[in-house]
């Protein structure tokens, strides 16, 4: 291993040693060689391409979707002492020209840029006469037309293997399935042999999933193990985002809306509180997120329906990047599956796209519906294995199961005989033998199957139709009102009345669990915790007169670290994992001062 690699591991992060695979891909690159690198959010991925663009001759091209990700990890390394820049559409002509000076006269380690702005006039023959280290493209997962965040731009980056055939190119993600894995390799020219996998798994975060009830309750009863922490809520509509931030606020969380129909600069200022802030939760569509490098996010939760697997692992993801324990809550109903579904039938997409999109959903409501531990299916989705975690709420607390052999045949035979066009609510009520006018109305008070289903109460039923639908032996009207209907498969299944073990949905008092280890303070001893807050008031008020995130400065994991070994001198702080030279010179004293404060 080059000791110049070590060297900057030590002196630029405070790091002693590599972790995982890092020190591989490292060694690969420094070489000359091509990489792809899939390593879970958290993992490292940056280290990577950073180092060796330090080590090797020239300058790392860094190709990175997002504008707010770039000034974020610019603004990081810079911090730690190396030279980064960002070159996007947003900068006044003077810092342009500026930038532009630095490239030529080699003065930059790092220079991040946006594929739009690289394609763009010029951009690729000014970098042709400047010498590069490598090029690193990051979130590859971008340029796969199969892919949950796919960008147009992203497919027109092969240019670089052609303008730059010589030099080192990295493809990095943190999610990829094994068709954009191969479509990644092959449209970027990386040979299988030059790839990298380090795995999917996050063991720091905890997963759970249940049946929508009452969500806001669901999602208050959630939040109130994270009070005074930040993390982000999805929904699925713009309407939806804005009530439930507003809400949320009246609940007392500093709370911010972002979606895709907010002005510019409201989001702008949006993300920038949430990235500046340290208990900000973000209530957004799937518009936020990708490429957040926010590291102390200790929960998202999803009121809605995800798209598929891939985007619930990336939007899960975002929580928990330094390693400290973190929350995934996802709500979902029988509507919620209804309008993914009609998404899926309404998209203006060929057959072949429809039929991946159908099995992306089925394979997210066998991740809904598993009475396994979850984290087991949701990486054998990316073809990994691991035992029972232990860390999801299956494993917690195993879900009950029964025979529904019998409930799911009176379910579609009430379905069928009230003539497959009425919804949920009602077939429950005619299964429940409800006296309403509306049953009275249409006769289904004379029906076989009227009142037939009283061995069940009404969640029971919604339940047992929910994991119907999952299992596609229900069909939902999505151009219509929601009215169910019994599918070919479902078909099948009356006439062959195979056994069908089904869930039981939890109790609620049971689904709220016991309070998850989910915050920095669960990880510290209660000695240390005064100290700890202590210190990140300190790290805010830097942070804040500098106008940068404050997790730019240190990470909770590093401020944890601080209050654990409580240094006496700049000498045992350098010992603190995560403090490289140029900040143990730039804050030292200052941190130093507040841990004195504790020690008299």
């Amino acid at each position: 291993m080059p000791a110049t690699a070590l060297n900057i591991l030590k002196t630029v992060y405070g790091y002693d040693a590599f972790r995982g695979l890092q020190e591989r891909i490292v060694e690969h690159v420094i070489a000359g060689n091509n990489a792809f690198v899939l390593m879970p959010t958290g993992g490292g991925k940056s280290l990577c391409y950073q180092i060796p663009a330090m080590a090797r001759p020239g300058m790392g091209l860094i190709v990175s979707p997002l504008l707010a990700l770039m000034a974020d990890q610019v603004a990081a390394l810079r911090q730690a002492g190396v030279r980064a820049g960002a070159l996007n559409s947003d900068l006044p002509p003077e810092e342009r020209r500026a930038l532009w000076d630095d490239i030529s006269a080699g003065n930059l380690d790092l220079l991040y840029v946006a594929p739009e702005t690289l394609l763009s006039n010029g951009v690729l023959e000014r970098l042709g006469r400047a010498k590069l280290s490598l090029i690193a493209i990051d979130e590859a997962h971008c340029l796969s037309q199969w892919g949950h965040d796919f960008r147009p731009s992203y497919r027109q980056l092969d240019v670089l293997v052609r303008q730059f055939p010589d030099i080192p190119r990295m493809a990095l993600t943190a999610t990829a399935d094994a068709p954009t894995r191969a479509e990644i390799l092959a449209h970027l020219q990386i040979a299988e042999s030059d790839a990298f996998i380090a795995g999917f798994d996050r063991p720091n975060i905890r997963y759970a999933i249940a049946e929508k009830d009452t969500p806001r309750a669901q999602l208050k009863d959630f939040l109130k193990r994270h009070q005074g922490e930040a993390g982000i809520v999805y929904c699925l509509s713009k309407r939806k985002t804005e009530e439930t931030a507003a809400w949320l606020r009246g609940e007392g969380y500093d709370a911010l809306p972002y979606h895709a129909g907010l002005d510019k600069a409201e989001r702008a200022a949006n993300q920038q509180r949430f990235q500046h802030g340290e208990a900000v939760v973000m209530v957004a569509t799937i518009a936020f997120g990708m490429g957040i490098d926010k590291p102390d996010v200790r929960f998202v939760a999803h009121i809605d329906l995800p798209a598929s697997v891939e985007a619930y692992y990336q939007e899960t993801g975002r929580a928990g990047r330094d390693g400290l324990p973190a929350e995934a809550l996802m709500l979902y109903g029988a509507e919620d599956i209804a309008l993914r579904s009609r998404f899926i039938e309404e998209s203006n997409t060929p057959d072949e796209r429809k039929r991946t999109e159908r099995s992306k959903l089925d394979a997210l409501l066998g991740l809904a519906e598993t009475a396994g531990c979850r984290r087991q299916v949701l990486l054998a989705y990316f073809g990994d294995e691991i035992a029972p975690c232990g860390n999801c709420d299956t494993c917690a607390e195993p879900p009950t199961l029964f025979d529904g052999t019998i409930s799911a045949q009176k379910a579609l035979s009430c379905i069928y005989r009230t003539g497959e066009r009425f919804g949920q609510a009602y077939i429950v009520d005619v299964l429940l033998g409800a006296e309403n006018e509306r049953i009275a109305r249409f006769g289904h008070d004379q029906i076989s199957t009227f009142g037939i289903g009283t061995e069940h109460d009404k969640t029971l039923w919604r339940a047992i139709l929910r994991q119907l639908i999952a299992l596609r032996l229900v069909d939902v009207d999505h151009a219509g009102h929601g009215g169910l209907s019994i599918s070919d498969a479902g078909r099948d299944f009356l006439r062959e009345k195979p056994t069908l073990m089904l869930r039981v949905p939890a109790p609620r008092r049971s689904r709220r669990g016991k309070a998850a280890k989910s915050s920095t303070q669960s990880v510290l001893p209660e000695a240390d915790q005064a100290l700890f807050q202590a210190l990140r008031e300190k790290r805010l008020e830097l942070a804040r007169a500098q106008g940068v995130p404050p997790y730019v400065i240190f990470h909770d994991k590093t401020l944890i670290e601080l209050a654990a070994a409580r240094p006496a001198s700049r000498t045992e702080m350098a010992g603190v994992p995560g403090i490289g030279e140029a900040k143990l010179e730039r804050y030292g004293e200052a941190f130093l001062e507040v841990i004195a404060g504790f020690e008299g």
